[in-house]
């Protein structure tokens, strides 16, 4: 897989994010069919003024806030490119609402919220807080929690 300067920052912008903490798990409420579209229309679905980080031909990625949290939108241009992305991204743990040929990546609270507007997919990063990483930046209590 050929890493892009894009799939690096988007990557690193996960990484702080799963970094910051652990959302609380909300109550899970109906969830709708899942929406498409541009970041744009996704972002106004999801009630969000973007903030544009990146804008590039393959990823488009935009930070939003929800209430006092902030999280991660980002678009792909294909299927493929999304789901490479999501491989690599999960490295660092953290979790992440996947639609087609879109994803969010925030605090669990936030992205129930979020799912609750786009529908999607709940992916779950891999939980590094058993292995030494410098004190165990992100020790946590989400093992095994079933969705």
């Amino acid at each position: 897989m050929r890493l892009t300067r894009q799939m690096l920052a988007l990557t690193g912008a996960v990484a702080v994010l799963a970094l910051a903490g652990c959302g609380s798990g909300g109550a899970e409420s109906e969830v709708p069919a899942t929406a498409t579209g541009s970041l744009e229309h996704l972002a106004a679905e999801a009630k969000c003024k973007p903030d544009m980080q990146t804008d590039a031909d393959t990823i488009r990625q935009a930070i939003c806030k929800a209430g006092k949290e902030k999280y991660v939108l980002a678009t792909f241009a294909t299927d493929r490119g999304q789901r490479e992305w999501i491989d690599m991204a999960k490295d660092y743990g953290g979790h992440y609402l996947v639609g087609r040929k879109w994803v969010a990546v925030g605090e669990e609270n936030v992205l129930d919220d979020l799912r609750g507007r786009l529908g999607g997919d709940v992916e779950e990063g891999i939980d590094h807080s058993s292995m030494d990483h410098g004190g165990g930046a992100h020790a946590s209590g989400h093992a095994g929690h079933g969705g």
